[in-house]
Order: C-alpha cells, then sequence, then structure tokens
C-alpha cells in the first residue's frame, strides 16, 4: 500500500464510488479501507500499490499512451455522478478551475491577460460533463506487460476532452513537445486553449496569494509557445 496524509472527503467519495469500476485498459491505485471499514485512520489514508515507473516524456508516442489510458479511465467512470464534495474545494486548483469555464471571475496578472484574452476567443464547448481526472501527465505509470496504472486521481465535473487537453497543454509548455502534438494525437486547439487558461489561472491564483517561487516571466513565455503551437 502507500499511506497518504488524510485525503478527506475526496478519499472517502473514491474509496465508495470506485468499488463500482471495472478496470479495462488500465490499472488503478485503488484507495484501501481500515480494518473496521473506515477510509482513514489517525489521520492517514492508504491506496493500492502499483506497478510501474514514469515513462520517456521525450517520446511523442508516451502522450498518446496517457491520452489512450486516461480515456479508457474516462469511459469505466462515466456513469459516477457528480460529488457534492466538488463544490466546497477553494484550493489554487478549483479556483482555476472554475476561473477557466467563466464560473468566476479572475484578475489575470500583467504578464498573463493579454494571452489570457486569446486564449478566451478560441474557446469552445467539449462536449457533456463527466467526473474526470484533470492531472494525468504524471500521474500514468508504465510497467512491461502490464496496463497503465492511474494513480493520484484528481476529480473535476468536466468534458473528458478537457483532461485530454491538459494533457497536450503540460506536454507543450513543459516537456518541450513538438509544436505539432495536438494534431498528432487529435486533441482540439480549443480544448488545449481551455486546458491552457486552466494551468495559467492556477499560477496566477497562487501569485495572488502570495505564493513564491514563481517565475512569471519564464511561465508566461512557456504559456505563449504553447498558445502559438495551437495558432494563438
Amino acid at each position: 500500500m502507500v499511506l497518504k496524509p488524510d485525503g478527506g472527503a475526496l478519499h472517502e467519495w473514491l474509496g465508495d464510488a470506485f468499488t463500482d469500476v471495472t478496470c479495462e485498459g488500465f490499472r488503478l491505485a485503488a484507495p484501501v479501507r481500515t480494518r473496521d471499514g473506515a477510509w482513514s485512520v489517525q489521520g492517514w489514508s492508504a491506496t493500492r500499490w502499483v506497478q510501474g515507473g514514469e515513462p520517456d516524456y521525450t517520446a511523442v508516442s508516451t502522450w498518446q499512451e496517457i491520452l489512450t489510458a486516461g480515456q479508457a479511465f474516462h469511459r469505466a467512470v462515466a456513469h459516477l455522478g457528480r460529488p457534492v464534495f466538488l463544490d466546497t474545494r477553494r484550493d489554487w486548483w478549483a479556483q482555476a478551475d472554475r476561473a477557466a469555464w467563466a464560473e468566476r471571475a479572475i484578475r489575470f496578472v500583467p504578464e498573463f491577460a493579454a494571452l489570457a484574452r486569446r486564449l478566451e476567443d478560441a474557446l469552445q464547448p467539449l462536449g457533456r460533463p463527466q467526473l474526470v481526472h484533470a492531472d494525468l501527465t504524471k500521474n500514468v505509470l508504465f510497467a512491461p506487460g502490464l496496463p497503465p496504472a492511474i494513480i493520484d486521481i484528481s476529480p473535476y465535473w468536466r468534458a473528458p476532452a478537457y483532461a485530454d487537453g491538459i494533457v497536450v497543454a503540460d506536454a507543450l509548455c513543459w516537456h518541450d513537445a513538438p509544436s505539432s502534438l495536438w494534431e498528432t494525437v487529435d486533441v482540439s486547439a480549443a480544448a488545449v486553449a481551455r486546458a491552457l487558461l486552466f494551468r495559467m489561472a492556477t499560477t496566477n491564483e497562487r501569485v495572488l496569494s502570495g505564493g513564491e517561487g514563481v517565475d512569471l516571466q519564464d511561465e508566461a513565455r512557456r504559456y505563449g509557445l504553447a498558445a502559438a503551437a495551437i495558432g494563438l
């Protein structure tokens, strides 16, 4: 098992919901109950340990494999209902996600403002919302002879295309993926634009809340190059 500080409502919901999920095309680091049936004890929770390691992020094929694993996961969880605890989240990522979907106002720092406007002009509907894992990039592990393993689920109630867009945005921004990646793996420019707005809004939330260690010039450059790759 892998032990972590208590995951609260998220871990409990995952534990109950994922007893009804059939893993086809992927493995899952599923939550584990305590001996008395609880999902946490003395401030700790646990998930199953899964065999695997990080892939070669320099290979274009890796990004297709991550996307394929994510799509299998999203098919498997499409029947699950919307978790109530999503409404109470107030962390940087949740606030940024709401801003990316125009569910809350956001004031972008000057380094991001112009690019945010360009991204907003490219947004389109992405499909029916459902439970998605919106942080797949470094949370899919690979092992020879085994299906990919999905770990550390970051749940959001959005279209699966949004999760795909986040993978491609991460690849373009942080892993030096070729600018044509989004076309190679058949992820729409609108999905990548929404994902870039989300990632940029997350950095923005961190900065406005007093977070340190952010190189705004470098991040603005990376987001700008990714936007240029999809024609913005």
